[in-house]
C-alpha cells in the first residue's frame, strides 16, 4: 500500500497563479512541489505535464471558498509520471467529457471533436473507463457529437497532428468552459473533473496489462521525483503538448 505524504499544518491556503515562495500563497502544484521535496515551482518534475496543467487550470477558477476542498488531493499526484503520450490523451478526453454536458455550444462542438480523435492516440487495452466516459458524454449531446463527426468527415485530423498540442487545448478549454458554464455549481464540477482524471492516471500507472515498451513506462509512486527548474505559466501553456 502507497503511504501518502501527510500535509503538516501551517502550509499556505490555495491561492489561483504562480508564487514567489510559500510567503507570498501557493497552488495546487506548487503545494505538490513542497511536498515531493522538489524545488519551489508549479510545474515540478513529480507529476505528468498535463495532469499539472488541468490542477493548475482547476485551481485558478475555483471560487476562494471551495478551492481548499482540492488540497487532500495533493498528495495524490506526487509520483504521478509515465509515458506522456499516453496519459495526456487519458487526461485529456477525461477533462473534455466532464465538460462537455454543460459547456456553451461552441465548445461543445469543439470538445466532441477531441472526444472522437484523441482517443486514437491510446493504446487498444488502455484506459477503459475512460473511453467509456467520452463514449457518454458524446451521447448525452448528440447534436454535438454529429456536428464534430461530419466536421471530422470534411476536416480528417491525423495522429501527428493531435500530437502537437490537442490535450492541452482540450483541457484548457474544458476547464474555462465548466467555470463559465450555466450551472448551479461549477465548483462541484471543475473538483469531480480533476479527481477523476487523478484516478484514470492512477489507475492507468497501476494496471499490469497496460505496461509495454513504448507504450507505457511505468512510475513508482513511491519513487523519489527529480528536481525541477522554474519556468513561467505563460511560456509552459504555449509549449505544453502530447
Amino acid at each position: 500500500m502507497t503511504v501518502l505524504p501527510v500535509i503538516p499544518d501551517g502550509v499556505p491556503q490555495l491561492s489561483p497563479g504562480t508564487h514567489r515562495s510559500a510567503k507570498t500563497g501557493a497552488c495546487f502544484m506548487e503545494f505538490a512541489s513542497y511536498l515531493a521535496g522538489e524545488p519551489w515551482s508549479d510545474s515540478p518534475q513529480c507529476t505528468d505535464p498535463l495532469l499539472a496543467h488541468l490542477a493548475r487550470a482547476v485551481n485558478d477558477r475555483l471560487s476562494d471558498e471551495r478551492r481548499g476542498e482540492i488540497v487532500p488531493d495533493i498528495p495524490r499526484v506526487i509520483g504521478l509520471r509515465g509515458d506522456h503520450r499516453v496519459i495526456a490523451p487519458v487526461v485529456a478526453v477525461r477533462a473534455a467529457a466532464s465538460a462537455l454536458p454543460v459547456v456553451s455550444m461552441g465548445r461543445q462542438h469543439a470538445l466532441a471533436v477531441a472526444l472522437l480523435t484523441l482517443p486514437r492516440l491510446l493504446p487498444a487495452d488502455a484506459a477503459p473507463a475512460v473511453r467509456h466516459a467520452a463514449r457518454e458524454a458524446l451521447d448525452a449531446v448528440p447534436e454535438a457529437a454529429r456536428w464534430a463527426t461530419d466536421h471530422l468527415r470534411r476536416n480528417p485530423v491525423k495522429d501527428r497532428d493531435l500530437r502537437r498540442g490537442a490535450a492541452a487545448m482540450a483541457v484548457q478549454l474544458a476547464a474555462t468552459g465548466i467555470a463559465e458554464a450555466c450551472v448551479e455549481d461549477p465548483d462541484a464540477l471543475l473538483i469531480a473533473a480533476l479527481r477523476a482524471a487523478i484516478t484514470d492516471v492512477e489507475d492507468l500507472l497501476t494496471s499490469p496489462a497496460a505496461i509495454v515498451d513504448g507504450c507505457l513506462e511505468r512510475t513508482s509512486l513511491e519513487s523519489k521525483p527529480r528536481s525541477a527548474s522554474r519556468s513561467s505559466r505563460s511560456s509552459r501553456m504555449t509549449s505544453t503538448s502530447i
